[in-house]
């Protein structure tokens, strides 16, 4: 097991925290003190684990995962070079913020590690958990305290609005409304995390079809068909593959809002939505569930429809 150097505390530190909580695979993390200036929890999908990294930029899966449900202590926070924003959870992993939800500094972490024992010297038995959030003394006042967490905040707010203008298109129809097409990205991102189930109609679950159906009814007002096949019917033709010589669909040419088809136009039977920056939304399969991914020659779309 790799062994994890442990965060030094100042004599000043205003929480201390028992930072590596659960994980999904065999190999356990050790736990890492620091002082915690947000928490999180997991929202990725039911049963399974996000990954976590050696860094925020271009780092390497560590081999185990965050269990999701569980619930993290966040030590720094940054924003990696396209834009997304990022979560230290130990002394060298990191998260991707966009799978967790903030919750309350008071909400202790949890973990599935086996409690440890130890016999104190006047012979009392004292359980000591992983994830357990201590008190610990400190001469900072409150004002102190106070503005660390608001200078926290302010960082993660900065990134947030920094990837929400990248994740759309500059180039915008003069026909399209700019105020239906970032409401469509907004409900699809919110969907990111939840389960795929075929024939499942939302807003729990979502095939990929019905996740289209359902962003835009309740983003845009836009009543599309339910299935693939009739949605690809729906639209203007941006891009076709057998019209464009085999070249893979550019960015360049996408707008917010396009739906990206997989498979003939006769016979497609993936869809997704394009929210920009090179990304789209889907949901993929019952493994990954609904999720946010970015576009790659291997596996591009064969058809683009514009509906707004």
């Amino acid at each position: 097991m790799t062994k994890h150097k442990l965060f030094k505390l100042g004599a000043a530190a205003a929480l201390t925290v028992t930072g590596v909580s659960a994980i999904t695979s065999l190999k356990t993390a050790r736990a890492a003190n620091f002082t915690a200036i947000k928490r999180v929890k997991i929202n990725y999908l039911p049963g399974k684990g996000l990954n976590i990294w050696t860094n925020y930029n271009k780092g390497k899966f560590m081999g185990y995962r965050a269990k999701d449900g569980t619930i993290w202590n966040v030590a720094e926070t940054a924003v990696d070079k396209k834009g997304n924003l990022w979560y230290k959870v130990g002394t060298r992993e990191w998260i991707e913020a966009r799978y967790t939800v903030d919750v309350g500094m008071d909400t202790p972490a949890s973990t599935n590690a086996k409690t440890k024992k130890s016999t104190a010297k006047n012979g009392v038995n004292n359980v000591i958990s992983l994830g357990t959030v201590t008190k610990k003394s400190t001469k900072k006042s409150k004002a102190t305290k106070a503005a660390k967490v608001k200078k926290a905040k302010q960082i993660v707010d900065a990134a947030v609005k920094k990837t929400s203008k990248k994740s759309t298109t500059k180039k915008v129809a003069s026909t399209q409304a700019p105020s239906k097409a970032g409401a469509i990205v907004a409900l699809a991102k919110q969907q990111v995390g939840k389960p795929y189930a075929w024939g499942a109609n939302g807003p729990d679950s979502f095939d990929c079809s019905s996740l289209v159906q359902y962003v835009f009814k309740n983003a845009a007002g836009m009543n599309l068909p339910r299935t693939t096949y009739d949605q690809v019917k729906v639209g203007q033709t941006v891009y076709q593959k057998s019209q464009a010589n085999g070249q893979p669909v550019s960015a360049n040419n996408l707008q917010v809002g396009d739906l990206l088809f997989w498979g003939s136009e006769s016979s497609p039977y993936h869809v997704a939505i394009y929210i920009g920056n090179n990304q789209y939304v889907n949901a993929a399969t019952p493994e990954q569930g609904t999720i946010l991914q970015t576009m790659t020659s291997y596996f591009a779309p064969t058809i683009v429809k514009r509906v707004l």
